[in-house]
């Protein structure tokens, strides 16, 4: 890392537009590699160093601010100082600011909203300022490299390069027929964000060089309806480092249980699953269960915690337990080996939260167009449909769509109820997806649009992370790049292209999957007489597709763009496959 990065480049205000997104991406990268390794190799001096130069660094800073402003769920969402950022002006401002404060840091409160639960409650959510949402940004790029070298291979929440899925490929391998340990902790920490003890936190980021931040946040409190109140314990829920946080307080499950591997492989009598505050703990026994429920007990009361006592229960897997949506319940199936057999669907109470929701827009939606109604519920299949393809869905995607068929039909009814059958068939349904020989597609004919059907998502097993894998690791480099690839949710033109592309974009570098809309750029414009091959063709960031047609992008970055001529041939062939998963 260059000084430059530190202080030279922050001379002059910073030109948004004229950013190099691909330079400020591979610094922070670097750095955070760097941190990761010395953390590996348990060098604290080194780390803290390291550490210290990404809070400084202006690529951290840009980062973070494109981050909280353009990537972020809720980047249009403002806090107590009724602040958002949408202008490349503004964001350059806050980068110059953040950049430049040299006073102490002083955390503003966040500020109190609600939202529903499924249990019909409301969950607490504290939004901080956006002024605070990027400086948690830039201090999250310095801590998280050092806990990644750290945190056990079954935690799976709210860590980059983890999901849910891995959390439920790590049931099934552990939930197997062959397997002894049948009797399950199936629990959840009550008020998890929300009761982590303070001093406990504070006490194992000892050390770290913006920990007197960190107090800060924890300890700025909250507006609700304009009053203040204070926060004795809890992390915020809205806060952009509370899950890093929540995770280094919950960091260790294992070790307390017990649970220990040779080569790779979990060998003791316990086993844990963790995604955030939901975990499940495999037993061999009923009464070791029940001594695993006193001894967690014991182990969270340390953090401030307790679990939650509506939440908790001991099944044996037979019975089967929910778990981030899925169904896991061990089956009588006489033609195996052993009688039985592992299934995970999608749970009852899952199917029944998307109908209900799906009536809810039904009914919104009466009296709109039927472009309306497909733009509005397509999202809504397509996100579910994608979520449980790597379960047993098959029979339940089949049954949401007779269900929606008839659905369609009671909109045609009420939008012209003085239409026969024959009329209405010809208006709304016909052979819309040329791929599939169905007549019975729900579309516009006027804009050619249709609904989606569930069942058209192919079930695809989930590729689950390798063990402790991290991204920040730099030993494993070309095992992220072929997992991409791997765990790629696109298709049709934008498969091709992300593929040739290695799943990154070329003017930033950094995943297509880091959560900004994609836009088709092309390299030479159609009024310049470019065509619509894909070799003209790229998958953008909708921002760094801005960027471009700006006129003030880097030169580095459109040269990059125009050079970017991968043989899509020669992405992630199966050598590269080989090396990336083979075992231990």
């Amino acid at each position: 890392m260059r000084v430059a990065d530190v202080a030279n480049e922050t001379e002059a205000p910073t030109d948004w537009q004229a950013v190099d997104w691909q330079l400020a991406n591979r610094r922070v990268r670097n750095l955070r590699c760097r941190i990761f390794r010395a953390s590996q190799q348990g060098d604290h001096r080194k780390v803290r160093s390291l550490q210290r130069l990404m809070l400084r660094s202006y690529s951290n800073t840009l980062v973070s601010v494109r981050r909280v402003t353009q990537e972020n769920a809720g980047k249009q969402t403002a806090g107590v100082d009724n602040v958002v950022v949408i202008t490349p002006q503004g964001r350059a401002m806050l980068a110059d600011k953040l950049q430049r404060h040299t006073q102490p840091w002083q955390g503003q409160p966040a500020r109190r909203t609600y939202i529903p639960k499924a249990n019909g409650k409301l969950r607490p959510l504290g939004i901080p300022t956006v002024l605070d949402r990027a400086m948690q940004a830039r201090v999250k790029n310095a801590l998280e490299p050092e806990w990644e070298a750290r945190f056990e291979a079954t935690s799976y929440g709210f860590r980059p390069g983890r999901s849910a899925h891995d959390a439920i490929q790590q049931l099934q391998a552990l939930g197997r027929a062959t397997a002894s340990r049948r009797w399950i902790v199936d629990a959840d920490i009550e008020g998890a964000f929300d009761n982590i003890d303070h001093g406990f936190l504070l006490n194992a980021i000892a050390g770290f060089p913006a920990r007197e931040l960190v107090k800060q946040w924890l300890k700025a409190g909250f507006l609700d309806g304009g009053v203040f109140h204070e926060t004795p314990a809890g992390t915020p829920q809205g806060g952009v480092i509370s899950p890093l946080l929540a995770n280094i307080a919950l960091h260790g499950m294992e070790a307390a249980l017990g649970v220990w591997r040779r080569d790779g492989r979990i060998r003791s009598d316990r086993a844990v699953v963790r995604y955030a505050d939901d975990y499940v703990v495999f037993c061999k026994t009923r009464e070791d269960a029940e001594v695993t429920l006193v001894e967690l007990a014991a182990w969270l009361a340390e953090r401030g915690l307790r679990p939650s006592p509506s939440k908790t229960r001991i099944v044996h897997l037979t019975e089967g337990f929910d778990f981030l949506g899925y169904n896991v319940r061990l089956y009588r199936h006489p033609t195996t080996r052993r009688g039985y057999k592992l299934l995970i669907k999608p749970s009852k109470e899952s199917i029944r939260k998307l109908r209900e929701r799906l009536r809810r827009e039904w009914l919104a939606l009466r009296g709109q167009s039927a472009h309306v109604v497909i733009s509005r519920l397509n999202p809504i299949i397509r996100g579910w449909a994608n979520y449980f393809r790597n379960a047993v869905s098959k029979r339940v995607f089949n049954s949401l769509d007779d269900w929606m068929w008839r659905r369609c039909i009671r909109y045609a009814r009420h939008t012209h109820p003085r239409k026969g059958w024959a009329w209405l068939v010809r208006r709304y349904f016909g052979r819309f997806n040329k791929s599939r020989n169905d007549r019975w597609v729900f579309g516009d004919k006027n804009t050619r649009k249709y609904l989606l059907k569930f069942a058209w998502t192919p079930i695809r097993r989930h590729v689950q992370v390798r063990g402790t894998s991290s991204p920040d690791d730099p030993q494993l480099r070309r095992y992220w790049e072929a997992r991409r690839a791997q765990t790629s949710v696109f298709f049709g033109i934008d498969q091709a292209l992300a593929r040739r592309q290695r799943y990154l974009c070329p003017v930033c570098d950094d995943s297509l999957f880091n959560g900004e809309k994609l836009h088709r750029h092309h390299v030479v414009h159609r009024k310049d007489g470019g065509g619509d091959e894909l070799s003209n063709r790229r998958l953008l960031h909708r921002f760094c597709h801005q960027q471009i047609h700006s006129g003030r992008a880097p030169l580095a970055a459109v040269q990059r763009l125009k050079d970017d001529a991968v043989d899509a041939v020669g992405v992630c062939l199966s050598p590269v496959h080989r090396e990336a998963h083979a075992g231990f």
